[in-house]
């Protein structure tokens, strides 16, 4: 646990460490159990400053969303730069797929869970998985364009599959089980010869 400081920090630097800090609070534990003041003492601050820059847990959750899908958004979209989309798309690292594939996808789980009583998280992550599918599209339609995947197939569709492969990570990252790394390895492979068209 961090004591509180009293170190002053420019305002969006205090507020990038107030979504770092609640990032690993919420990826931890859930958007329901965590609380602003365990929030504030993960960040070293006290609660009153962490509501100077976000309004509410909700508010603060929503930036993390948005924040963790950056991080990942920008670390595939330099693969694709360096090595061309035919081969970024597959050369993102592990520490890349485990970020999308539970921290980001945990987020959603934990706002679903809270959807049917909040409507602004059901409309902000609505949006949000929506900007994540059509980025994913884009490079299956750029990876398509150059070979790289069957003219057959449907990135939208495609899209949708790796969103729900994500979240089925996430489930069993969050229940031990009941697929191993040895499962996803094979979905992985089955889903790669599906999309290249390989035997």
């Amino acid at each position: 646990m961090t004591a509180p400081t009293s170190a002053r920090l420019p305002a969006a630097e205090r507020r990038r460490a107030l979504v770092e800090a609640a990032l690993r609070v919420f990826s931890e534990g859930s958007y329901a159990g965590a609380t602003t003041s365990q929030i504030a003492r993960e960040a070293g601050v006290s609660e009153p400053i962490l509501y100077r820059h976000f309004a509410s847990k909700r508010e603060l959750y929503f930036a993390c969303l948005d924040r963790a899908w950056i991080r990942i958004r920008e670390r595939i979209e330099k693969e694709i730069d360096e090595l061309g989309p035919e081969v970024g798309w597959r050369a993102v690292g592990p520490a890349t797929m485990r970020e999308m594939k539970v921290v980001l996808p945990s987020l959603w789980m934990q706002a679903i869970t809270e959807a049917g009583e909040d409507p602004e998280i059901r409309r902000h992550v609505r949006g949000h998985m929506r900007q994540v599918h059509d980025f994913f599209a884009d490079v299956l339609r750029r990876v398509q364009e150059q070979g790289g995947i069957h003219p057959d197939r449907d990135p939208d569709t495609e899209a949708w599959v790796f969103i729900a492969g994500s979240l089925l990570v996430s489930v069993a990252d969050r229940l031990g089980g009941p697929l191993k790394a040895e499962d996803f390895e094979a979905i992985k492979a089955e889903r790669l010869r599906w999309l290249t068209g390989t035997p």
